[in-house]
């Protein structure tokens, strides 16, 4: 497979949504990108916040502009601090390094998009993305 399809993006927001809603999570934007960062879908539940579609964006865009969940960017960014800060100007897009943005990989591992979630704490936003990921067929990685 080369390309996140659109059914495939679709299928991943509605199942990290019926994820979120089966685990009693807080309602939940979700951004779904292609390989190239391109936004394939997006969705946001009634009653998030202002901007909570920007911060699954940022998730997802970090996550493949680098090639490493955003659990990996969070690390990195504890750990240098002045190179994350580093990054905002130099990636195209928002970055956000905290965990909620997910690699989306074929079987083969080729990188096929990412998936950014906010609006839970970040580990609930990640297992919602893994869920999503995984209903879709394709493989989730978080950067561990």
């Amino acid at each position: 497979m080369a390309d996140l399809t659109l059914a495939h993006a679709q299928t991943i927001i509605t199942a990290a949504l019926a994820h979120a809603r089966s685990n009693g999570l807080n309602t939940l934007a979700v951004a779904v990108l292609d390989s190239r960062g391109a936004l394939k879908a997006f969705a946001a539940e009634d009653g998030t916040s202002l901007n909570r579609g920007e911060m699954a964006r940022g998730k997802a865009n970090g996550a493949v502009a680098l090639g490493m969940g955003s659990r990996a960017l969070h690390r990195m960014a504890t750990e240098r601090p002045h190179f994350v800060e580093g990054l905002h100007s130099c990636v195209n897009g928002p970055l956000l390094p905290v965990p909620g943005g997910v690699l989306i990989r074929d079987a083969s591992g080729v990188l096929v998009g990412a998936v950014g979630i906010s609006g839970d704490t970040s580990d609930k936003d990640e297992d919602a993305a893994c869920a999503g990921i995984a209903a879709a067929g394709l493989v989730a990685d978080m950067g561990q």
